[in-house]
């Protein structure tokens, strides 16, 4: 019986080399966004941290209270100290600092091309297969390529963090900009408005909690990689239970791994509430 062939290695060889390309051609591209990018990160991180513990927890009570309940807001007030009591202040700062830019980056670029796909059969048909590659390759894959990149730190977490954390919000919006009524879009469309007023003062309006949707997976989705990321050099809470693992500390893993479940549990009420409140916006329109 014949042996297979064995092409792995020249594959292989063919990424590395195209990869390598990538960072001789590119260089100074990749330096000016690990510039930009470590600038924000330390911007936000710092203004987070230079606001006194029991204003940032006012805060938190009040967009729970706003989007939810004041029973939800006192919870959720109650959690961001247990945080502190922990320890783990500024590695909280840290960590939501690092996702606040990520999800911010996930919309500039996500919601533009959900768009996109939503007006155009033929990019949809080119961007679903990488967006299926994007959600099912492991996420440990993801830190090769960052730290060949960006090296160790804060900015290659956020470029992992951004091919796991996209996919979501840009099919959510390519769907929710193609379930929008038809009768609304033709009668917009019979009053003279053009696409891009129909996308503005229409489609999005209406698509708006269903994008908000999005937003939430992709916001959870980007916490998810808060520990993956620390094994890049991520600092945050992510990084307290590479440390504990390492130490086989269990004080220190139940203490930052809870941490980590507190803010995932208030950024998902939260998120899900404004996108309750653009469904109630909506239904009033209706």
């Amino acid at each position: 019986m014949g042996s297979f062939p064995d092409i792995s290695t020249n594959i292989g060889e063919y990424v590395k080399d195209f990869v390598g390309f990538l960072d001789r051609s590119l260089e100074g591209f990749f330096q000016f966004i690990f510039f930009i990018t470590s600038r924000m990160i330390n911007s936000i991180d710092d203004f987070l941290v230079w606001l006194p513990w029991w204003l940032f927890i006012l805060i938190i009570i009040g967009l729970g209270w706003y989007f939810k309940s004041i029973w939800s807001g006192l919870l959720f007030g109650v959690f961001i100290f247990l945080i502190g009591t922990f320890g783990l202040w500024e590695d909280m700062m840290t960590t939501i600092a690092i996702i606040t830019f990520a999800v911010i980056i996930c919309l500039i670029i996500g919601i533009p091309l959900g768009v996109w796909m939503a007006f155009s059969k033929g990019f949809s048909s080119v961007m679903r297969p990488l967006l299926d590659a994007m959600q099912t390759m492991p996420s440990f894959v993801y830190l090769i390529p960052a730290i060949f990149f960006f090296g160790l730190g804060n900015v290659s977490a956020i470029f992992a963090t951004l091919i796991y954390a996209l996919p979501p919000v840009i099919r959510l919006t390519e769907l929710a900009i193609r379930g929008v009524d038809k009768e609304v879009v033709e009668s917009a469309l019979s009053f003279g408005s053009s696409k891009f007023q129909m996308l503005r003062k229409v489609q999005l309006p209406q698509a708006m909690p269903t994008i908000m949707t999005g937003v939430n997976q992709t916001t959870m989705m980007a916490l998810a990689m808060v520990v993956i990321a620390s094994m890049v050099g991520a600092k945050g809470l992510g990084e307290q239970v590479l440390v504990s693992i390492n130490r086989i500390d269990i004080a220190l893993g139940f203490e930052a791994g809870i941490s980590i479940v507190f803010l995932a549990i208030i950024i998902d009420r939260i998120t899900n509430g404004i996108a309750g409140k653009f469904q109630r916006v909506k239904g009033e329109l209706e």
